[in-house]
């Protein structure tokens, strides 16, 4: 399998957006039109339904995870890599909702339990230490992100490590509206029901 067959694998499992599908499912109202209008666990959290919440969090966690798996399997780690990466654009730019897809927590974290499991934990526990403290996903996530390319190079996972570094800078990208909401004290916390933001 070459690398690009391998990417473009990962981006079709990518870029199924569970959290639409699911609260679609579910006779839920369109996951764009409500709260911050992301196909994410998190906003799924916001209309209420916890457990379409946590389906949602697994499928898009698992969905990183099999394409690397996937991939690895038959052909090496250097194709579990490119899947990984497909994968995590798939979630953030899918095809099927003309390239407006979810922020990748969750991807990002399934991607690393297909690649290297030390770091998916490494990112939870980040995760939860600073939503528990600060009941900011955005923030959580930021932070997360920002933490765990530099302990996979200290762990000796330089590629890994890599890969994560640019996932981590789409992932900032992702999250431009909600840096400048946490700069200016409007952003949604965890569990809260917040009407819908201006675009951008």
């Amino acid at each position: 399998m070459s690398k690009e067959l391998a990417f473009l694998i990962g981006y079709q499992f990518g870029a199924i957006p569970f959290g639409l599908l699911l609260m679609r499912m579910a006779g839920g109202p369109d996951l764009r039109t409500v709260g911050s209008g992301n196909i994410g666990a998190t906003n799924v959290l916001r209309t209420g339904h916890k457990g379409l919440a946590a389906a949602t969090l697994v499928c898009d966690a698992l969905k990183g995870t099999l394409a690397v798996w996937l991939a690895a399997h038959y052909s090496g780690d250097v194709a579990g890599l490119w899947a990984g990466a497909g994968a995590f654009a798939g979630h953030l730019f899918p095809i099927w909702l003309k390239f407006k897809g979810g922020k990748g927590v969750a991807t990002y974290i399934g991607v690393l339990i297909g690649l290297y499991w030390p770091g998916a934990a490494i990112f939870c526990a980040v995760w939860l230490a600073v939503a528990g403290l600060s009941r900011y996903s955005s923030l959580a996530a930021l932070v997360a992100s920002a933490l765990t390319p530099p302990a996979l190079w200290l762990l000796a996972q330089p590629n890994i490590a890599t890969l994560c570094l640019a996932m981590s800078a789409l992932m900032w990208l992702m999250h431009r509206a909600n840096i400048r909401r946490l700069l200016n004290g409007s952003e949604g916390r965890i569990g809260a029901n917040v009407p819908r933001p201006p675009p951008g």
